[in-house]
């Protein structure tokens, strides 16, 4: 077998799936899906999802990273041949396209740390994010001009990222995983505590945790909580595979899923906190409903949030410079993960040097979030991600876990390498969860999926800048990965077939 760059040590490789699992979704999304489904009962469906999909999925693709020694096209196509292998390019070419746009985010949050302490937005956050900081086009579809303070801050993610992954597994992404977590940690601490104790904030814990026992007979809540599952553990989409190939054959890959799944979750419960803290705050303070001023996503961080910074009776600016700093390093984390996709299929298809890997990904990902710097790039940046995480990242898992589960038959494979390296043994629950209950999940959502984007367009966007923008970034994915799974190992003795079942990798 191949020498294989190896994480330092169990402590790196979970701090880095960790890291990875944690972005800005956990932060701005949760809070608001949980709100939006039943509250407090929303959890019900939450663990369920964690247990029967986040979960199992996580340990099925440490498995195979584990198992077959290799990038996730490399690691399929030791599983099967080219049957499989483009799944490992379907979830690269996802990836690739998150990284184009995921590091526009971070350049804004750099820009609003740096705001936070003289409260340069003013008493009209909206009009300065959209007008000032983002310069934004008038229609959909529109470039504009480069938005120099975009760009600027912009190319400072690019540089960290490039930086980091130049330096390797062990020097570079396992390193910066072991500063950037328990910074991210402390930070966001800070900011909970904060926001508990303003005025209000009971009505805002109130408002989130408060159970709606009703939203459980809503199949839609229980489609919510596997889909938020799904998108915020980072799996399907090369991630998980890529980082457990680096670990040494003696891993404990149950056990690493579990802490990596109730590590997620335990952060997404603490924004929840903070969030809805904070909402409570603005809600009492304006003498409305928390209802009213709760969203998610670009809004409620860039728009809401320095509404409620400016209204609070002190330590404004510090507040606000950890929240957004929060938002960079979790941000950063997953930026990173996201990027080690490509970087290891690129090296491994075509045989050549890490470094040159990461000139070429970095680079021309880097070339392409330009276009989100631009007057329309809030625009691109809104529909890309909408249907890349929609019709991109459900689809893979669905096909995954149909492929391995019921075509290819290859449970019974993994559980046995799982269980040989694992102090958790596997039983029943894991394959019944992926065999079944995850593909009927899946398939549900997707149902939905379609059936609303048929009653109308994604916010109401123009169909020509969908069909522009929207589905071509979904479907490109898949046909790129078909045209990659086509090209030709380049002279690498690493896809040699000696990775039969019986040896198990071990």
């Amino acid at each position: 077998m191949e020498n294989r760059s190896q994480w330092g040590t169990r402590a790196g490789f979970i701090l880095a799936a960790v890291g990875s699992a944690v972005g800005l979704g956990n932060i701005w999304r949760f809070p608001y899906v949980a709100y939006e489904n039943g509250g407090g009962a929303f959890f019900i469906p939450y663990l369920f999802a964690l247990l029967t999909a986040g979960i199992p999925i996580l340990i099925l693709e440490f498995t195979i990273g584990h198992k077959y020694r290799g990038s996730a096209p490399l690691s399929f196509f030791r599983l099967n041949g080219k049957k499989t292998e483009f799944l490992g390019w379907w979830g690269i070419f996802v990836s690739f396209v998150i990284s184009t746009y995921y590091a526009v985010i971070i350049a804004w949050a750099m820009k609003y740390t740096i705001y936070s302490f003289s409260l340069s937005w003013g008493k009209d956050p909206e009009a300065f994010f959209f007008g000032d900081v983002l310069k934004i086009a008038d229609n959909p579809g529109e470039v504009g001009g480069l938005v120099g303070g975009v760009a600027l801050p912009l190319l400072l993610v690019w540089a960290i990222c490039f930086i980091i992954l130049l330096g390797g597994v062990k020097k570079g992404i396992e390193l910066a995983n072991r500063i950037f977590i328990p910074v991210l940690f402390i930070l966001f601490l800070f900011v909970v505590i904060r926001a508990i104790t303003l005025d209000g904030a009971m009505v805002g814990l109130d408002a989130f945790f408060k159970p709606d026992i009703d939203k459980l007979l809503s199949p839609r809540v229980w489609v919510a909580a596997y889909g938020h599952i799904f998108f915020s553990l980072s799996i399907a989409f090369a991630i998980m595979i890529t980082y457990s190939s680096y670990l040494p054959k003696k891993s404990d890959i149950t056990n690493n899923a579990f802490i990596t799944g109730f590590a997620n979750s335990s952060v997404e419960l603490l924004a929840g906190i903070g969030v809805f803290a904070v909402l409570g705050f603005m809600a009492t303070s304006q003498g409305v409903d928390v209802g009213d001023v709760a969203s998610a996503g670009v809004g409620l961080a860039f728009v809401v949030f320095p509404e409620i910074i400016n209204q609070m009776p002190g330590m404004n600016g510090i507040f606000g410079a950890f929240f957004f700093l929060s938002l960079v390093l979790a941000g950063l984390t997953s930026l990173i993960s996201i990027c080690e996709t490509y970087i290891a299929g690129m090296a491994d298809k075509f045989n050549i040097s890490r470094r040159r890997s990461v000139f070429i990904g970095v680079g021309l990902s880097g070339l392409i979030s330009m276009l989100y710097a631009t007057k329309g790039g809030l625009y691109f940046l809104d529909v890309a991600d909408y249907f890349i995480n929609q019709f991109g990242i459900a689809v893979i898992g669905l096909v995954e876990v149909i492929l391995l589960a019921w075509v290819f038959r290859k449970l019974g494979v993994f559980e046995q390498h799982a269980n040989a390296v694992s102090d958790i043994r596997l039983g029943w629950w894991w394959k019944v969860s992926l065999t079944f209950i995850t593909p009927v999940v899946l398939g549900t959502m997707l149902f939905f999926l379609i059936k609303d984007n048929i009653a109308e367009n994604y916010e109401g966007y123009p169909t020509s800048f969908l069909w522009t923008m929207g589905w071509p970034v979904a479907i490109g994915a898949f046909v790129m990965s078909i045209v990659f799974t086509s090209l030709k190992w380049k002279n690498n003795t690493r896809v040699a077939t000696d990775y039969e079942e019986d040896k198990g990798g071990l």
